[in-house]
């Protein structure tokens, strides 16, 4: 008997992980692993297992999937359904290639056909007289499970072959597959319903699939398509999709003949730069010899057959530590946890950071300082940890504890209620906010500073010009005439903005303050509610709340905003500058003041009366008929002689989606 050695404790190791690894993948439909992790597990075990062949015993592998669920029948494949050995490198397809010319004991180019390898779950459907009789997965690869009930609900698996001569007996191969926005709305109601997420499509459609309740599988909308036909008369692959095609099935639009190594690796790159705007998810491409006699003759070892093969695309997945988390501040003043991860290589570059999201998804994944975790990039997507190794947990991880402060402004940093973001409530000192606070101070129904556009705001941050708005207020002719793009004229008319803009409105000044969820409506209520801004700045939550459609979230956020000392520095300086403002009263400053509007038609979205009111409020008047007086006519459906009128006086006509927008406008 050979005795023990590191080798041997390794493989025992490794042939108990991979055990597990696949238990979780496909018995579970929950992995705890990325493919890429385990894939190295795979090879380190076949090698290891090739220098010590008494070994293998009941190795994964030898094995080509796992054992079916207890809690469905068990349908034995005639054919078994085998699994596909993988290649990484350019290095491998050509080794592929060679040795299946070696085989054939020929050295003329090969034909491929190459089809997109789809990130789902291999099913078998069986036919009787072009009548589907069951379906069943992979399984063990022998024996699979009956999810006949499940497959009637995928509307992409024909319940009758669609020819006048149907085989008497036929087994179509494929892989029923979850598309990308399926896989993203069926976890977002997940996270809304408070229950576990799925690792990724792949797993969501398995899970799907093996359900004990068809009624469930049908609401999860699964999509199938087509790859195979392991019993046919057929010369080649390729005649298999068209046969396939021609009875019904949906078959991969980027399946594609390919000649040789050099076609093989032209696709590995044309798919590879299509693969993030397909809407699907897949990891790699299958290589199928296309002549279905040579395949017969190339034949199969133990768990694939030598005439396939899986090119992987670079991992989209990455194991790694996670060192440490920093929060950043956006320009609208939301904090973003950051991981500082141990570097590694994912999806074609290597990554260092990765995003957290917010407090609410680092608590729903548990994740901590000091973890592994796996990290995910697709394309060009921020990366993202997607989940954590518990496994790998050691002893001294961290939690993540929230910020009580802004990192950038030392502001107070807020969670509000039933939000996940965790916003600084510095929004006029905040310099990782300074160019939003700017550009909402200067607009239009704000302070109003004409000219004060985007680029220009860019250009006086950039150039330290302006560290809060109170500075709009110092600039001097000398150094906006340095600025690019900007004349003599244009710097005079810009100065002469800012003076005008010092005549204000109190509640457009309130608006201007940028508070979070204060719109104009919100501001104008202030103002009357407020005889003084030092009354406003003076009150509390609850003075906040009697107010009429001033929620608590509103009194909290206004309350806070005014408790920060670099807030009211900023406002100090403005009234010093020399901003003033007269009193907003009742029917002063409404939006649409001045404006009459006439309603006629069927409006969609609301009723007639709805729409006058909310006119109405916004200082509108609505009348019955149209005349040359008449500023807008907002026209619905079967619209009559109104329309007819304003359109002979030329009279501003608006449907109803851009009276929503109009109303929206004027509400937020």
């Amino acid at each position: 008997m050979q005795s023990r050695t590191p080798d041997i404790d390794r493989i025992n190791e490794l042939q108990q992980l991979l055990d597990k690894y696949n238990y979780q993948y496909y018995v579970l439909d929950d992995p705890t692993v990325p493919d890429v992790e385990y894939d190295r597990l795979f090879k380190e075990l076949c090698e290891l297992e090739k220098k010590h062949p008494f070994f293998y015993g009941n190795s994964p592998t030898r094995r080509r999937g796992a054992a079916p669920l207890a809690a469905f029948k068990q349908i034995t494949h005639k054919i078994p359904m085998l699994s596909l050995d993988n290649a990484f490198t350019p290095e491998d397809i050509e080794n592929f290639v060679r040795k299946i010319q070696e085989r054939l004991n020929s050295k003329q180019t090969v034909n491929f056909i190459a089809e997109p390898k789809l990130d789902g779950l291999a099913v078998s459907l069986v036919y009787e007289n072009g009548e589907l009789k069951y379906a069943a997965t992979r399984g063990d690869g022998d024996t699979g499970e009956d999810i006949t009930q499940n497959c009637l609900t995928i509307q992409d698996i024909p319940l009758q072959l669609k020819t006048a001569n149907p085989p008497a007996w036929t087994e179509v191969r494929g892989e029923v597959y979850m598309s990308k926005n399926k896989f993203q709305a069926l976890n977002q109601q997940a996270i809304q319903d408070g229950s576990k997420t799925f690792a990724n499509p792949r797993n969501a459609a398995a899970g799907s699939l093996r359900q004990l309740d068809p009624k469930i599988t049908r609401k999860r909308g699964l999509s199938f398509y087509a790859y195979s036909l392991p019993q046919t008369d057929l010369p080649t692959q390729q005649a298999c999709l068209e046969q396939l095609k021609s009875w019904g099935f949906a078959v991969a639009q980027e399946i594609k003949p390919v000649l040789g190594v050099n076609g093989c690796k032209e696709y590995y790159q044309y798919l590879g730069e299509k693969r993030n705007s397909l809407p699907f998810e897949i990891d790699g491409i299958v290589f199928k010899v296309n002549d279905l006699n040579l395949q017969q003759q190339l034949g199969f070892i133990s768990r694939s057959p030598r005439w396939a093969i899986a090119y992987k695309f670079p991992a989209q997945e990455e194991l790694t530590e996670l060192l440490a988390v920093e929060f950043q501040v956006g320009r609208t003043g939301i904090l973003t946890p950051v991981a500082r991860l141990q570097p590694v290589f994912v999806g074609g570059v290597t990554v260092s950071n990765a995003t957290l999201h917010n407090m609410d998804e680092i608590a729903r994944k548990d994740v901590r300082v000091g973890d592994t975790v796996i990290v995910r990039r697709a394309g060009d997507v921020i990366p993202e940890v997607a989940s954590v190794v518990l496994d790998k947990r050691p002893a001294n991880t961290k939690p993540i504890l929230p910020p009580a402060n802004c990192p950038v402004c030392n502001s107070v940093a807020v969670q509000i209620a039933d939000e996940a973001a965790i916003r600084c409530m510095g929004e006029l000192s905040c310099p990782a906010q300074l160019k939003e606070s700017i550009a909402h101070f200067a607009a239009l129904r704000a302070i109003d500073i004409d000219g004060l556009g985007d680029k220009i705001v860019d250009q006086l941050v950039e150039a330290k010009l302006l560290n809060n708005v109170a500075d709009l207020y110092s600039l001097t002719y000398a150094e906006l005439i340095k600025l690019e793009r900007m004349g003599e004229k244009s710097v005079h008319n810009l100065l002469a903005a800012i003076e005008q803009s010092k005549n204000s409105k109190f509640d457009r000044f309130i608006f201007a303050l940028g508070i979070r969820e204060v719109g104009a409506t919100t501001a104008r209520t202030l103002a009357l509610e407020f005889a003084s801004l030092n009354k406003l700045m003076s009150a509390s939550v609850e003075q906040l709340m009697a107010i009429k459609d001033i929620g608590p979230v509103v009194a909290e956020n206004i309350y806070i905003f005014f408790q920060q000392a670099h807030n009211l520095q900023v406002i100090q300086r403005l009234i010093a500058a020399g901003i003033t403002w007269s009193e907003t009263k009742i029917q002063d400053n409404l939006p649409l003041a001045g404006k009459t509007f006439v309603l006629t038609g069927v409006l969609v979205n609301f009723t007639r009366d709805l729409a006058r009111e909310q006119l109405q409020q916004l200082g509108a008047v609505v009348a019955s008929s149209v005349s040359k007086n008449t500023s807008f006519v907002v026209a619905g459906s079967e619209a009559g002689s109104k329309l007819d009128k304003a359109q002979q006086l030329g009279v501003k006509i608006l449907d109803e989606a851009a009276l929503i927008k109009l109303l929206e406008e004027y509400t937020k």
